[in-house]
């Protein structure tokens, strides 16, 4: 008789986590690992960029539960400047009126080019129902693999589903970049339909989708467990020593220790009950 394993003792594994833990252990352990200990909350810190990207993969993911002829019907300014004001001001992390509007434009400049090159936008599409996508990787090592995929389009003819993973950024995706083969082993793990590509969108940079290889799965999942083992230990020792240069502050783990210390202003709890903050530093009222 198979054990029925319970899935909040198990370590979940994304893209962002696993980022997180190659960029530096200290990190990963103040995003995924530590909480408020008078709130029981996670912590974030406010950031333009992963704001302007909050809102652009709003937009575009509320757009994957409305029927396909009625999508445009409500146009997408309208809806990127309703989704805009939950994260106006010091609330996504802006530190001045000149700085917001500097990302509120480049947002626009997305709108525009989706209107006029909606592509696969304007296609069917498939909606895992899940809120978070999730799988078991290995049961036996309590290991689940999740992430929420940006775009599914849906190909009748062939009744097959391909991923599109939207950037805002102004870097393109690292050619080993796994996002997009854990996007992949979700798809056939979460949804029915055979997977018959992925490509990134830079929706910042180009007017349609870019192809990529299909990704190599059994390196995919020996890469994942590597990382997974990693991990797994990391939290068993409870070791997450900064791996960079701490004398001159760690761009990635000092600014979150400096919300824990108490440098950190709150402004909201974000889509997942976390606390966001911003750094007392950089908190200037709009």
């Amino acid at each position: 008789m198979t054990q029925t394993r319970d899935k909040y003792k198990a370590l979940w594994l994304s893209h962002s986590s696993m980022s997180d833990f190659l960029a530096c252990t200290r990190a990963y352990y103040y995003k995924s690992i530590f909480k408020n200990p008078k709130t029981g909350r996670k912590i974030a810190i406010a950031k333009p960029p992963l704001s302007l990207g909050q809102v652009v993969h709003k937009v575009i993911d509320d757009l994957s539960t409305i029927e396909t002829e009625s999508r445009f019907l409500v146009p997408l300014v309208d809806r990127f400047e309703k989704v805009w004001q939950s994260i106006s001001g010091i609330r996504g992390g802006f530190i001045s009126q000149e700085q917001e509007k500097e990302y509120k434009d480049r947002g626009y400049k997305i709108m525009e080019r989706l209107i006029n090159n909606p592509g696969p936008l304007a296609k069917k599409a498939v909606k895992i129902k899940e809120d978070v996508p999730h799988f078991w990787f290995s049961q036996n090592e309590e290991i689940i693999l999740c992430g929420k995929i940006d775009w599914l389009e849906y190909d009748e003819g062939k009744d097959g589903v391909s991923i599109v993973e939207f950037k805002t950024g102004k870097i393109e995706e690292k050619e080993d970049s796994m996002q997009l083969a854990i996007y992949y082993l979700l798809a056939i793990h979460c949804q029915k339909r055979d997977v018959l590509g992925a490509s990134y969108w830079y929706v910042n940079l180009h007017d349609a989708p870019q192809a990529v290889p299909t990704p190599n799965i059994d390196v995919a999942i020996k890469r994942i467990t590597e990382i997974a083992t990693r991990m797994k230990l990391a939290r068993q020792l409870n070791h997450f020593k900064c791996s960079r240069d701490e004398k001159n502050g760690c761009v990635y783990c000092a600014p979150l220790e400096a919300v824990t210390t108490g440098k950190g202003v709150f402004v909201g709890v974000g889509d997942f009950k976390e606390e966001v903050y911003v750094l007392k530093d950089e908190a200037v009222s709009l």
